[in-house]
């Protein structure tokens, strides 16, 4: 059972700079993650709740991280990124 992907404006910012083979690469991942979201491994501490998958494109790791609400069977996507900064800026983010 596929859960519904939503995007948050954040998300849908930092995607739309990205070079269209990575774009590309980031829709793969976020189809794979709503087929399955327990792929992600859950945060803990400030990040509770979230969940982040890494997946590596061109030799280069990249990060995104994701809100699964399973009453609602949906999946929203909060940013995705390198793994420099990351965790700081989503911190930031989720607060």
């Amino acid at each position: 059972m596929a859960y519904f992907p939503l995007q948050t404006p954040r998300f849908t910012r930092i995607r739309k700079k990205l070079p269209s083979a990575l774009r590309e690469a980031v829709d793969r991942e976020v189809k794979r993650v709503c087929d399955c979201p327990s792929l992600g491994e859950a945060k803990k501490g400030d990040l509770q709740g979230v969940r982040v998958d890494k997946f590596s494109f061109v030799g280069q790791l990249y990060l995104f991280a994701y809100w699964v609400d399973d009453g609602a069977q949906t999946v929203t996507f909060l940013a995705v990124g390198g793994h420099e900064n990351f965790y700081r800026d989503l911190k930031r983010y989720v607060k």
